[in-house]
């Protein structure tokens, strides 16, 4: 970190600092931001009546059983490729894991883009392809992208599975919730980059609660931090921009055109949170030719959770993932229980790689 930077992230620890005179619980809704403020260690900058809550903002978490089961399910079937992000590999299902169902020889693909699954499907025409879409507003343009692609030069065999789901109707049904008190959240950087700050307004205007989007550097952290504790102190309640170098108030109008292009809105099933509506992406009906949901007969199987896991409770913001009776001991990162300690933005891994003091 240059010195600039330094004496300017000191400053605005001071000034945090020096602002907060009550008990103020803030919740970074992004896992993204959960690592950093981990990494940076600023629960321990920080005075010890600013509380920092992680929220639901790991799209790999928040990917319910049902649909690792089904995903894993699709894998095992005659002929298909499985393409699908590192994370997802090693999450666990009811009772197996797409890295399980690849060590039983099924055809399992790492990509780190979809246009990487679109290159398999040109590359195997007599196989099926199916991009695995499970991702928050900033992956779904891109899955939309190459569906449109797949359209154009008429790829028969590429199919994408659509568990996208939309972070504004999560925040809603936490508040609703009211399971812990909140008083301003930090809105995620990458989802607003694409979105906007306009659909997290409600924060403010239906809850009366602070809310502010920022970045991911130390400086963009604190900054948000100290924006929210200024109006939560002035009893002025707003959602801010502190991220404009990518966020503007009306986001990215080409991303949303695309993915608003291919998709639409439809009740999805969150692990922690279960089934809330309008807040899952599905393909149109246009495009139905590409939707994996539709083209295979897919059983729903009962789910088993984990005994004992509380990623659930983790994921809104009821439990920290120290107070799990298995963090740390019979769940690790090399042997994980639940998905909020497998994925890099999982707060149980994120938790265990830097801790977790004045959580």
């Amino acid at each position: 970190m240059k010195v600039d930077d330094t004496r300017a992230a000191q400053k605005l620890i001071e000034r945090i600092n020096r602002c907060s005179i009550r008990p103020i619980r803030l919740m970074e809704f992004c896992g993204g931001h959960t690592v950093a403020i981990l990494r940076y260690g600023l629960r321990q900058l920080l005075q010890k009546n600013i509380i920092m809550s992680s929220g639901p903002g790991c799209p790999v978490c928040v990917t319910a059983t049902r649909d690792i089961d089904k995903i894993i399910e699709l894998s095992r079937k005659t002929g298909v490729i499985t393409a699908t992000f590192g994370d997802l590999m090693r999450v666990p299902g009811s009772f197996s894991s797409l890295q399980q169902s690849r060590a039983e020889g099924n055809d399992i693909r790492v990509v780190y883009s979809a246009l990487e699954a679109l290159d398999l499907a040109r590359q195997f025409p007599d196989r099926q392809v199916v991009m695995v879409g499970i991702g928050f507003e900033t992956t779904a343009p891109t899955i939309a992208v190459s569906v449109l692609q797949a359209q154009e030069e008429q790829l028969k065999n590429y199919r994408v599975l659509s568990l996208h789901k939309l972070t504004p109707p999560a925040i809603t049904a936490i508040l609703k919730a009211g399971e812990t008190r909140i008083d301003g959240i930090i809105c995620p950087g990458h989802v607003c980059a694409i979105t906007g700050s306009q659909p997290f307004e409600f924060i403010s205007s239906q809850y009366g609660l602070s809310g502010v989007v920022t970045g991911f550097e130390l400086r963009d952290i604190l900054l948000g931090i100290s924006m929210l504790i200024e109006q939560i102190i002035e009893k002025k309640p707003e959602v801010k921009i502190a991220y404009r170098r990518a966020v503007q108030p009306g986001g990215n109008t080409k991303a949303l055109e695309l993915m608003n292009r291919v998709f639409s809105t439809a009740s999805a099933s969150w692990r922690g949170l279960g089934v809330i509506p309008e807040s899952g992406l599905q393909i149109k009906s246009e495009f139905e030719y590409f939707d994996a949901e539709k083209v295979f007969n897919l059983s729903q199987i009962e789910t088993h959770e984990p005994a004992g896991c509380s990623c659930g409770q983790i994921l809104r913001g009821v439990k920290v993932p120290t107070e799990c009776a298995l963090f740390g001991t019979v769940c690790t990162p090399d042997h994980p229980t639940g998905p909020c300690m497998v994925s890099a933005e999982g707060a149980c891994s994120a938790y265990y790689l830097y801790g977790g003091a004045n959580g």
